[in-house]
């Protein structure tokens, strides 16, 4: 028996998020049936970050266990011939069998979120990012950025339905973007997120950009411990998993 980490890429247009679903077809679902015709036996991967439908990803790990004797590293090569091509194995190897990727040390987890804004929709763009025609206060999103680096309670950014007991977080990074093209690129990178966390924060600044919220409403939005506070939650389409980072 050996363990196998795998950094799986993925188009999350077509599939109803990472986690297995009675009702649709999940990038776990799709993952586990192509390693299970390739590898003989029946194969149940476990995911790192359990993507919400329509969500991206560049990097996000999963592991699986197998009895079958083709080298860990030639696994990913093998598997990608089986897979749609909207997902992609970077890599695979093999990793303790004690090794779990949501229990082990994660040293940084980062996102981005794009939006498109100019006046007129680009069409190659509309499913990798979130179209909005209102004129964006760049400097305005950086500063309210910048008072939610650090480790805070982010109750208020994170849905109703989360089950998580601890809501504080911490915050490495969070800058605003824009490149030539118009696009904006909000980047998070922290310890770990809460159920729509990114793109609560993507939506609170979004709407800090057009003006219906002032940078410094974030500390009182922070205190209010409320996810009505918060500005909405963006759409999932312009959401990245960038990469998972682990203490080994």
């Amino acid at each position: 028996m050996k363990r196998v980490r795998i950094v799986v890429a993925y188009d999350g247009t077509n599939y109803h998020g990472w986690q297995l679903q009675p009702n649709g077809v999940t990038i776990e679902s799709v993952l586990n049936e192509k390693l299970t015709e390739l590898l003989g036996e029946a194969i149940s991967v476990i995911g790192a970050s359990r993507t919400d439908s329509g969500v991206h990803s560049q990097g996000n790990v999963a592991v699986f266990d197998t009895e079958n004797r083709m080298p860990a590293d030639k696994i990913c090569l093998a598997l990608n011939q089986r897979l749609p091509e909207d997902i992609r194995v970077q890599s695979s190897e093999e990793v303790a069998l004690s090794w779990h990727p949501r229990r082990c040390a994660c040293v940084k987890k980062t996102y981005e979120y794009r939006v498109l804004n100019r006046r007129i929709e680009m069409p190659s763009c509309r499913l990798y990012s979130h179209f909005c025609h209102f004129a964006l206060n760049l400097e305005r999103m950086q500063a309210a950025a910048r008072c939610l680096e650090g480790e805070h309670d982010f109750k208020s950014f994170c849905n109703v339905r989360t089950q998580a007991e601890d809501t504080v977080r911490t915050i490495y990074s969070l800058s605003v973007t824009r490149n030539e093209a118009d696009m904006i690129t909000i980047r998070v990178t922290g310890n770990g997120f809460l159920y729509n966390m990114v793109r609560i924060l993507a939506g609170t600044l979004l709407a800090v950009g057009m003006g219906r919220l002032q940078p410094e409403d974030m500390e009182t939005i922070l205190a209010a411990k409320d996810r009505s506070a918060a500005g909405p939650t963006a759409p999932a389409k312009g959401l990245f998993l960038i990469n998972i980072k682990y203490g080994e």
